[in-house]
């Protein structure tokens, strides 16, 4: 008789035993940044024989799969996601999502799940609330009428360079949507980003502020444990990113301009780059933007960064608008810290 239990991956035999019956699968990413966030692995044991299995991260549904044997595979599924979602619900998360291979999107799709976007590696799906549409309706919509434009940014933290895109945009288009990105990931906080970016922008009457939420940019959002390849991981997670971009959030906005700093330090963001190039077009035109300087070099939020961790703040106003340079003087120790227990 079919029985679910918990499966507990600290244990060797147990995780290698979980490990082996996922290859059989295709699915063999089992990189350190994708079992940690784990919080709970369950299965489904035919005479001590796992048969299906499939985990939680927060509020994320990771490492589904389910054997063919008797041709049973559709009620394991089934089974699987049942529990998980009852898991999900006792947790207090009313909205939860899944990323699957392309090949097994609709089966999600037929125990309620609903397709953000699909690329070529793969595809999110969500369920429950708030969700997308709920998202989107906290906000005012833009008008198809009025040049709008779009700006996505992590502001690790606000600098002149930001705002310098800003301003450009805020010139050149009726309205700018500014989105900030949600995950907690960062040296600064999600909380302190939004406000250096409010403070940094205040002066610009055209320009809406906005959070991400999961739906942009988030590494909980748009893991990779079932790709095998790495280097497909990134043009994996840029393409579903600017396809969920182009098909939400492009129409409700009215958006029509994407602008983008131009990236000559790393090949992640510069790959970012392209792909929404290429994704975005020919709807909206993509704008990318030579990096602000100072006398010496490019400004960026890395270096900004770096004068932190030497405990080094010369020249510091010359990367970031007053408002950075304020609350990072208020809290240089705190931040100083957290880059020494390793938060970038």
């Amino acid at each position: 008789m079919a029985k679910i239990q918990d499966i507990f991956l600290k244990n060797p035999k147990t995780k290698q035993e979980w490990q082996s019956f996922l290859r059989e699968r295709g699915i063999e990413n089992f990189a350190k940044g994708e079992l940690a966030g784990l919080t709970q692995t369950i299965g489904i044991y035919e005479a001590d024989e796992l048969v299906a299995t499939g985990s939680l991260a927060s509020n994320v549904i990771k490492y589904v799969a389910s054997s063919q044997k008797d041709g049973r595979g559709a009620s394991y599924f089934n089974s699987i996601i049942s529990r998980l979602e009852q898991d999900l619900i006792k947790a207090g998360h009313t909205h939860y999502f899944v990323f699957t291979k392309e090949a097994y999107r609709q089966s999600f799709q037929h125990v309620g799940f609903k397709e953000l976007a699909h690329s070529d590696f793969g595809a999110i799906l969500e369920k429950g609330h708030p969700d997308i549409n709920d998202y989107l309706h906290d906000f005012p919509a833009g008008d198809p009428q009025l040049s709008n434009a779009a700006i996505v940014m992590n502001a690790n933290p606000f600098t002149l360079g930001h705002r310098y895109l800003v301003e450009k945009a805020a010139q050149e288009n009726d309205w700018v949507y500014v989105f900030v990105l949600s995950e907690d990931k960062s040296l600064f906080t999600a909380s302190e980003r939004m406000y250096l970016v409010k403070a940094g922008l205040s002066h610009l009457k055209n320009v809406i502020i906005l959070p991400t939420s999961d739906y942009l940019v988030s590494y909980t959002t748009f893991p990779a444990y079932f790709i095998q390849d790495d280097s497909l991981i990134t043009s994996y997670q840029t393409q579903l990113d600017a396809r969920l971009f182009k098909r939400w959030l492009v129409p409700y906005f009215a958006i029509t301009r994407r602008y983008l700093g131009q990236e000559p330090f790393s090949q992640t963001t510069a790959l970012y780059n392209q792909m929404l190039q290429k994704e975005l077009a020919p709807e909206v035109e993509v704008v990318i933007l030579e990096r602000k300087k100072t006398k010496h070099d490019v400004i960026s939020a890395t270096e900004v960064r770096k004068k932190i961790a030497a405990q080094d703040l010369t020249h510091l106003d010359q990367l970031v608008p007053p408002t950075s340079y304020a609350f990072i003087q208020e809290h240089f120790l705190e931040l100083h810290h957290k880059m020494k227990e390793g938060k970038k």
